[in-house]
């Protein structure tokens, strides 16, 4: 996403904290399902006092660590507060003097000035905001309620400087005659709309309405968050009577009863809202009422009438949105969001959408069909209920294709899965891993690599946060603790990154094993990872993942194809136990069964993305009442009952608390570029040197430096056909 300046990108953290991938709970980071934690950050149980951690705060230190890792041993909850308000000082002090300097506006005492200022609050954002994600607790959520709002004031104190930006569109209005290059004249351009569209075109009483909006906004979003996940984490189903596993494989029920000791409840099995818990008893039970009674706990998340539920939070943002759309003079928030992005507007996402959604509702309603004649044919005397689906499923894919997870997951341990991350990284892009035991962490659970090229020179540190916890907010997604960037003194940083996911703990003596979707989503985040990793630019708001929201998916999209070549699979899909290679015979099945239940899987999943801009197309008069809303879109479009969307509004993070509103089309938007690309592969050679070095000039290398649009057709040579699309998904031929 285009950003304003360093510290501006970084005031938006709270909102949208980095890439996810969407077959999680997510995401965003960036790109939500969270609840309240009773663990803390790392040294957190500390007793300074306010003015001891001020004096011995780390954030007004030079981490004297290796590679400038954050001294996470040493970082306390109460040091994030007095640092935040240190940072936010200090920042007012630094926008003053750009503003107010006697001097003629030029280039560089503006723009880059603006581009390199706010460099302590962006070392507290980065730790701060990661750990809210990752590792949240009480005091870190009350830290972020509180500084919450004081970010959004400062954000809207620089947009709406006067003296500011008179300087910057001085410089503007005479760009042409500057001699910019192509990513100095995109970050003025990108600085001068981020004042016009952060309203500093405004009179005052409009620009006070704007603050009012954002402050409420900032609020509400927060809000929205905190009970996700509070619902995700407090929702559970415990089981005494074991005739009520049946069905469930053996590490379903192991991961049951350790949950149940988890929360107290030794000697029996739990059920959570966590995907891998939900997915587990909604794919394999046979007792259909437990599996009721988990699709239904977790369909109804926000949505139960107490102290948690979001659906007048949603509501309200979705009409306080629209009136500061309008504000700007747009009609609805669409709009606004969509002029920045590659779709550039609803119609063309719309256009889009109107390709997919009829072939995919009538897939998924021959999938009813299939699935209601098995029901039949057993003697069931009920009709497909969307608790039934997972299970139904299931049954056709163990009997069309001989498959089930059961037979997968053994190939696919955690550790040999990440290995083939890493040979695919190598084999394209040079990358090498060497895992350390020395850099600071801020769990346990965390695994650092140092990530070098083929010439053993350092492309950056690499962080893997792969198991669920509480304290965890739901999905997959990356971030970083410090972007590739150079500084004003030329010195080349290396980036910082992190992949955080939901996979169960390994329970017993044995390795965590994932099913194939799971395994997908490893390969997915790290597409994230290498845009980040493999950066080369020059300002922080231009490198890494700062590209359009619905282009930002494009590189993790590409790296999952990966997963499926038979010569990858040969490298780390092996039997946890025996070391054997996955079958040919078994990669096969695999293969010929990537296109079932597809119709369900763009079905849910384009049910959201047309519920996220049916809230983001409203004119904002009246507050809607969201079940009633949710139901009318729902109805209007043709959502058979058995398929809910993806998301349904009150735990719809990705649009109320994670960045993605308006923007929830980005995963299908960004499937084109990805599906098109990867044909260039297969056209290439899938470890074609030339291909690979070309993704990386063109794309993961140049972050927001220019054009995305015209980045692709360099890689590519052409734009990006969606009938790749389309075939990737069986939805044509």
């Amino acid at each position: 996403m285009k950003k304003l300046t360093v510290a501006a990108a970084v005031m938006s953290a709270f909102i949208a904290a980095g890439c996810s991938n969407d077959s999680s709970e997510q995401k965003s980071p960036v790109d939500s399902e969270k609840a309240q934690s009773v663990e803390s950050v790392d040294g957190a149980n500390g007793t300074d006092t306010k003015n001891d951690a001020t004096a011995s705060n780390p954030f007004f230190e030079k981490w004297d660590t290796p590679y400038g890792m954050p001294p996470f041993d040493q970082i306390k909850d109460e040091h994030f507060k007095p640092a935040f308000e240190r940072a936010i000082a200090e920042l007012r002090i630094e926008v003053d003097e750009i503003a107010n300097n006697p001097e003629a506006p030029t280039f560089e005492n503006t723009i880059e000035a603006m581009e390199y200022n706010g460099k302590l609050l962006n070392k507290v954002t980065s730790v701060f905001y990661n750990l809210t994600s990752a590792h949240t607790n009480p005091t870190l959520q009350a830290v972020s309620k509180d500084i919450g709002p004081q970010l959004s004031s400062l954000r809207d104190d620089v947009n709406l400087n006067e003296s500011l930006f008179k300087r910057v569109s001085a410089i503007y209005e005479k760009r042409d005659e500057l001699g910019l290059r192509v990513d100095q004249m995109r970050l003025l351009e990108d600085q001068y709309l981020g004042f016009v569209r952060g309203g500093a075109e405004l009179n005052d009483e409009q620009k006070q309405q704007f603050r009012e909006l954002n402050q409420k906004l900032t609020e509400l979003s927060l809000e929205f968050a905190e009970n996700v996940l509070a619902e995700t984490n407090n929702w559970e189903l415990v089981i005494d009577n074991k005739e009520d596993l049946d069905g469930l494989p053996q590490w379903a029920i192991d991961a049951a009863a350790s949950a149940a000791t988890d929360r107290g409840h030794d000697g029996k099995w739990v059920v959570t809202t966590h995907r891998p818990s939900k997915n587990a008893f909604l794919m394999y039970a046979t007792n259909r009422d437990i599996r009721e009674k988990v699709f239904q706990g977790y369909t109804n998340r926000g949505d139960n009438d107490n102290e948690f539920d979001n659906k007048k939070i949603a509501a309200e943002m979705a009409q306080l949105r629209a009136k500061q759309a309008q504000l700007l003079g747009y009609d609805t928030y669409a709009d606004f969001a969509l002029e920045e992005r590659t779709a550039k507007n609803a119609t063309n996402v719309t256009n889009l959408l109107d390709q997919i959604w009829p072939a995919a509702l009538k897939q998924a309603k021959a999938e009813v069909a299939e699935m209601q004649e098995i029901i039949d044919e057993e003697g069931g005397d009920f009709k497909l209920r969307g608790s039934d689906w997972r299970f139904y499923a299931e049954k056709i894919r163990k009997s069309k294709y001989e498959l089930n997870d059961a037979e997968i997951k053994p190939y696919f341990s955690l550790n040999s899965t990440l290995e083939g991350v890493f040979y695919t990284a190598n084999r394209l892009f040079g990358m090498n891993f060497k895992e350390r035991f020395d850099l600071p962490k801020y769990h346990e659970d965390v695994r650092t690599f140092e990530v070098t090229d083929n010439n053993g020179e350092l492309i950056g540190i690499y962080l893997a946060d792969f198991y669920l916890r509480d304290s965890k907010r739901g999905g997959a997604w990356m971030n970083s603790y410090r972007k590739q960037f150079v500084t004003e003194e030329g010195e080349f940083m290396k980036p910082i990154i992190v992949n955080v996911l939901n996979y169960p703990k390994p329970t017993g003596d044995g390795p965590t094993l994932l099913t194939f979707d799971e395994a997908s989503t490893l390969f997915h985040e790290f597409g994230h990872a290498t845009h980040g990793l493999l950066s080369d630019g020059i300002y922080p708001s231009q490198t890494g993942t700062s590209v359009p929201r619905d282009f930002v998916e494009f590189p993790s999209q590409v790296m999952e194809n990966w997963m499926m070549e038979p010569e990858v699979l040969a490298q780390f899909a092996k039997h946890y136990e025996t070391g054997e290679v996955i079958p040919q015979q078994l990669v096969e099945k695999i293969q010929a069964a990537s296109q079932f239940n597809q119709g369900f899987a763009t079905t849910e999943y384009m049910a959201a993305t047309l519920l996220d801009l049916a809230w983001h197309t409203l004119d904002g008069k009246e507050l809607k009442d969201a079940a009633k809303f949710e139901k009318e879109v729902l109805d209007e479009v043709g959502l058979i009952p058995e398929i809910p969307p993806r998301y349904r509004t009150t735990y719809f993070s990705h649009i109320f608390s994670g960045g993605y509103s308006a923007g929830y089309y980005s995963y299908i938007w960004s499937d084109i570029f990805g599906a098109d690309a990867y044909q260039a592969f297969r056209e290439n050679g899938i470890f074609d040197k030339e291909t690979a070095d070309k993704f990386v000039e063109y794309i993961l290398s140049k972050g927001g430096t220019e054009d995305p649009l015209e980045l692709y057709k360099k890689f590519r040579g052409k734009e990006a056909d969606p009938k790749y699309l389309l075939k990737s998904r069986g939805l044509i031929d």
